[in-house]
């Protein structure tokens, strides 16, 4: 191949294909007409001598060539875009952009409203688009389309960069009317209802087997080393709602310290340690490979973790 046939376009169009798989929402992508995009591909099937793309029941998919194109073009084009970075660093207070975090409510309401509050003062031009778990893949984390990811991982790709925000540990929320505050005891613990509050990685999530408790968590993993087992009423995967369920009477929800603090000005309800060691969460931050040396990228993970490591990071 003559390396002087290459349109440096070409590859940029090739990237947002495969990633996409869809001519018309590359061409979105790139602020193009759909005619502009298909003549696009059109030129890098004659490049390669490649389908690159083909129509199947499930839509557009990648032939192996593609596939084993897709990592090399992404490098390239990494690559040209760190050599055309301008040499100065990132400015937060002329800064005009959005930065994309999926974030766990629980990260959400414990550690971004003092985010949030460091960005005002610091970069007021910046924008934040919070997605929750379920929006975001690990594969859209890879492939740089967020900045980056914050929660409680099981797991993770080798390849992200990541860091530890925080260790929490657990309290328990009752309503100023539950009879158990008065006696809150482990056997009080377990002849009550309990809410169940969890979400931890990312995409899609499924019903919850209340027999599976390795997937329950830390909560009910504790009760289980001492031979005992919770009554769950309500499984849920947001922690406001769970924070509106502890004003019942008959309820009782055992969540991350930081979050239950919120509700400690609520008159409604009262926050109670556990009467039984639950192990510390672990509250992390990753991101990709490909935003690894982005200045602006780097900036804003330097701020967030100076926010968590700042007591009290709510406002």
């Amino acid at each position: 191949m003559d390396i002087n046939r290459i349109d440096l376009n070409l590859l940029v169009y090739l990237d947002v294909l495969l990633r996409e798989r869809n001519v018309t929402r590359a061409a979105h992508q790139l602020n193009l007409s759909q005619p502009a995009m298909s003549n696009g591909l059109r030129r890098l099937r004659e490049l390669f001598d490649d389908p690159i793309l083909v129509r199947t029941s499930e839509g557009m998919q990648p032939t192996e060539r593609a596939l084993d194109l897709e990592p090399i073009v992404r490098e390239a084009l990494g690559a040209v875009d760190r050599l055309v970075q301008p040499s100065t660093e990132f400015n937060p207070g002329a800064a005009e952009r959005i930065f994309r975090i999926m974030a766990s409510d629980y990260a959400e309401s414990t550690l971004l409203p003092a985010l949030l509050a460091r960005l005002r003062v610091e970069a007021p031009q910046v924008a934040l688009d919070i997605l929750t778990p379920s929006d975001v893949s690990f594969l859209d984390v890879e492939r740089g389309k967020v900045d980056m990811i914050i929660n409680r991982f099981d797991s993770m790709p080798q390849s992200f960069y990541q860091t530890t925000l925080w260790y929490d540990s657990f309290s328990c929320l009752l309503s100023v009317e539950n009879e158990l505050a008065e006696n809150f005891t482990l056997s009080s613990y377990l002849e009550a209802d309990h809410v169940w509050v969890s979400k931890t990685g990312m995409g899609v999530g499924v019903g919850v087997d209340p027999a599976d408790v390795q997937r329950l968590g830390w909560v009910d993993g504790a009760l289980n080393k001492l031979g005992k087992k919770r009554h769950i009423t309500v499984f849920t995967r947001h922690y406001q709602a769970a924070m509106l369920l502890a004003e019942r009477h008959d309820l009782v929800v055992t969540i991350p310290t930081r979050a239950a603090e919120l509700q400690l000005e609520n008159p409604r309800l009262i926050v109670k340690e556990p009467p039984f060691d639950i192990p510390p969460l672990q509250l992390q931050m990753a991101w990709s490979p490909l935003l690894q040396k982005n200045p602006a990228n780097q900036w804003l993970r330097g701020v967030i973790e100076e926010v968590a490591r700042t007591p009290k990071t709510q406002t």
